[in-house]
């Protein structure tokens, strides 16, 4: 699977060796998996066992970010080897067996509304994310690839999806601790959504 998506980049093997160098030094890594492409869902059930067997031996993985792959201006899809999926039921899906999967081992599900926009990234935060991500400055892979949602979100809109869904904004560092003196104002910020059992 890596092989057709990352065609001679790095092989499962390798990078399982680095993270858990990394996590042993001290480093702590975020986690992710892509779907939406040629995948089936063996291949995400198999992808986030990898990830629960890492966590469980290091501990060093701080979020898990479901990033749905964008279609429209890929090789993959103009060889016919990608088909588009509409947006919705697979991307709650996702992030709700997420949750499931990693509960209690990885607190923190990180949606993305650069991939999926800010409505689904919004109602994603009640189908077991706690994390609406960052402001972002200027992101250019999911831009270049076809994603339509933008490269930057004003923090006050971050906060307000937050608040849509009746939870409680707060500001992250990059390892999700907890910053003080919050201010909805803040013109860049990563926020966290209060109010979910299990997360921050």
């Amino acid at each position: 699977m890596r092989e057709v998506l990352s065609h001679k980049k790095l092989d499962v093997a390798n990078w399982v060796e680095i993270i858990r160098a990394a996590h042993e030094a001290g480093v702590p890594t975020t986690s992710t998996v892509m779907y939406g492409h040629v995948e089936t869902p063996r291949h995400v059930a198999n992808h986030i066992d990898l990830l629960r067997g890492i966590q469980v031996e290091t501990g060093g993985f701080t979020e898990f970010v479901p990033l749905r792959f964008i279609w429209q201006e890929t090789k993959l899809f103009a060889e016919g080897r990608v088909k588009p999926v509409a947006q919705g039921q697979l991307d709650l899906a996702m992030y709700a067996t997420s949750r499931l999967m990693l509960r209690g081992l990885i607190d923190n599900i990180q949606t993305s509304w650069v991939k999926i926009g800010h409505e689904l990234s919004t109602l994603t935060l009640n189908a077991g994310c706690n994390d609406i991500g960052g402001t972002l400055m200027e992101e250019s892979i999911s831009r270049e690839a076809g994603a339509d949602a933008g490269e930057y979100t004003p923090a006050e809109q971050l906060v307000e999806m937050v608040h849509s869904v009746g939870r409680i904004p707060r500001q992250r560092n990059t390892v999700y601790e907890l910053i003080d003196g919050f201010d909805e104002r803040t013109e860049t910020a990563d926020y966290v959504a209060g109010g979910w059992s299990g997360g921050s």
